[in-house]
């Protein structure tokens, strides 16, 4: 079966949980199955490693699961109006997907979380976007035609859905941006599912 790639990194908790949402979405879709996976943490000390199996959550990504998915989603909380280092860190290490094309031509959608309601969302998914584009990816949104995304007070951009966390990071994910999430994770597999047929 067709698998949509949703890969996150997530510190305090709400960027796992916005992965788990777009997977839910991914799987409203007849045909299409969800492959849940995180990066590790990036260690300060060069020496220091870790276990090949997170303690919890989902398992670490692998080269092969990118070559291998119909479609991405990344997903990661903003720091400074980027992505968190643990995902920069993975995908500076996809020079083999990128010389081999395994992500040309698949829909990518992402989303992310943010402490404060002007610290960075629009940024953060914008950086994301730019080494999926040198992968060849198709860039999904979130098109106005989501209700949520006009009448939103918390999380929400047409560039994939985000979330207000709070400064604490101890928010709850809105209904609102539940929904944007869902909605992402089905328009992408809508779009795997199509070319994989074509």
């Amino acid at each position: 079966m067709p698998q949509v790639l949703v890969l996150y990194y997530s510190r305090h908790g709400a960027t796992a949980e916005m992965a788990q949402l777009v997977s839910r979405g991914v799987e409203k879709i007849s045909g299409m199955q969800a492959m849940l996976r995180t990066v590790p943490e990036v260690s300060t000390v060069c020496e220091t490693t870790q276990s090949s199996i997170p303690d919890q959550g989902a398992p670490y990504v692998s080269n092969n699961d990118l070559a291998n998915c119909s479609g991405l989603i990344l997903g990661s909380p903003t720091r400074f109006g980027n992505m968190a280092a643990p995902m920069k860190y993975f995908i500076d290490s996809t020079s083999a997907n990128w010389m081999s094309g395994h992500l040309a031509g698949k829909p990518a959608g992402l989303f992310t979380s943010v402490s404060s309601l002007h610290g960075g969302h629009e940024t953060t998914l914008l950086s994301m976007m730019l080494p999926l584009l040198h992968h060849g990816m198709l860039l999904v949104g979130t098109p106005y035609s989501e209700p949520e995304l006009l009448s939103t007070t918390t999380g929400g951009t047409p560039y994939g859905p985000s979330h207000l966390a709070g400064k604490e990071s101890n928010m709850p994910i809105s209904q609102d941006e539940k929904n944007l999430c869902i909605a992402l994770g089905q328009r992408v597999a809508e779009i795997a599912l199509k070319l994989n047929k074509a």
